[in-house]
């Protein structure tokens, strides 16, 4: 099985920088690194161009020009130029744990994507990791709150795993299998500025006959403090089409990843 990790950013190549150095150290590698651009400055392809120089995979980044919050259609991209048959997708500003992607890899089914957690690091932590050299997170670091969710236990996580039809997911932390993906036309591009993009798509996928794996004490990740200031301008339309797919049993967006695949 080959796996492409997707990792969505927008300007702050600080925290890429962090995030990048943690896929670095993975005990298993993914096969690709993709970086969906949400229309980052020069900064961010800077911070790009130095992992591609060393990381023993390749790095693709796809960029797409700053119109406001299109987290929805950078994701599409990603998954269009993806070659791996098993897309993980995080959000730069997460600090995975060096077992990862082989949790991620363990816990690939057909028939199921997998929704995983994040614990959470403090704006004091996050401060001083942004100022200093890569260090990594355990469970006991300082600064980790949510510490739950930061323990890596296959005990814990042969009690707590869930399947599911739908329930709320953390797109920061998920996998799909490419094909399922590109059965419901991945991303729904009508999602603008924050929230509903990641819950969609779980509802299309279940509705599809995909169900959800909810993971917990395993692929661990640490999320960076960041203040909460985002586009909420269409939250309500947002929820409106989460709704409906709900409702309707949609399976298939019109405005999908279709229109990105060569």
């Amino acid at each position: 099985m080959t796996v492409s990790l997707i990792i969505a950013t927008y300007n702050w190549p600080d925290a890429l920088r962090l995030c990048l150095e943690s896929v670095m150290r993975q005990r298993v590698m993914p096969d690709e690194i993709i970086i969906a651009d949400d229309g980052s400055e020069a900064p961010t392809r800077q911070v790009v161009e130095h992992y591609r120089g060393i990381s023993p995979v390749p790095v693709i980044h796809v960029w797409q020009e700053d119109k406001g919050f299109r987290l929805a259609e950078i994701r599409n991209k990603g998954i269009a130029v993806a070659k791996g048959q098993y897309i993980i997708q995080i959000d730069g500003d997460l600090i995975l744990n060096d077992h990862f992607v082989y949790d991620h890899k363990q816990m690939a089914e057909r028939g199921y994507f997998v929704s995983g957690t994040r614990a959470m690091v403090s704006p004091t932590r996050t401060h001083a990791m942004l100022q200093s050299r890569y260090s990594p997170l355990r469970w006991y670091s300082g600064g980790v709150y949510h510490r739950l969710n930061s323990i890596r236990s296959r005990v814990g996580r042969l009690i707590f795993t869930r399947m599911a039809k739908y329930r709320y997911v953390k797109g920061c932390n998920m996998a799909f299998w490419r094909d399922d993906l590109l059965k419901v036309n991945g991303y729904d591009e009508n999602f603008v500025g924050w929230g509903g993009e990641d819950n969609d798509i779980a509802i299309r996928l279940g509705n599809a006959g995909v169900m959800k794996k909810r993971v917990k004490f395993h692929c661990v990740a640490f999320h960076l403090f960041h203040g909460t200031e985002r586009d909420e301008s269409n939250l309500e339309e947002n929820e409106a089409i989460c709704a409906r797919s709900q409702k309707d049993g949609r399976q298939r967006c019109e405005k999908g990843v279709s229109q990105h695949l060569k």
